[in-house]
């Protein structure tokens, strides 16, 4: 009986995990210490950040949910003029990586024109959000 009731116990929290993780995983957050982050061209090491705001991608080679945001960002970068998508390897900017607190791929963060994180993801994000977050970043940089 011990035993039915120690499996019931595993069961339920595995599913009360399943649902938290669910929730949570791409969904565009604000973290305080962002705000006062600043990103240039150079710190990303890219050629330039756009005029409006800049979608910032860490993506790793076998992660296969980085190709399917990877067509968001640039899908969502194309209907708003004066955004940029950018992708970096996560792999060769540990540096990068670990100075921004990125735990896994695929991380989106959302820059305004200044450089200010907006908004962050980690995992895939829907792209109603990733407009949202945009939207966001833009109206605030005006």
């Amino acid at each position: 009986m011990a035993g039915l009731i120690v499996c019931l116990a595993v069961l339920a929290l595995a599913g009360a995990f399943g649902l938290w993780h669910g929730r949570r995983d791409g969904r565009m957050t604000v973290r305080v210490r962002d705000a006062e982050e600043r990103l240039t061209a150079e710190a990303l090491g890219v050629g330039r950040l756009g005029e409006r705001a800049t979608l910032v991608q860490f993506s790793s080679a076998f992660c296969q949910p980085c190709r399917a945001t990877r067509r968001i960002l640039a899908e969502v970068a194309g209907l708003v003029g004066g955004v940029v998508h950018v992708e970096i390897d996560a792999e060769a900017r540990l540096d990068l990586v670990r100075s921004l607190g990125i735990l896994r791929t695929p991380t989106v963060l959302v820059l305004d024109a200044r450089g200010r994180i907006v908004r962050r993801a980690s995992g895939q994000p829907r792209k109603a959000d990733v407009i949202a977050a945009l939207g966001e970043a833009v109206e605030g940089a005006a």
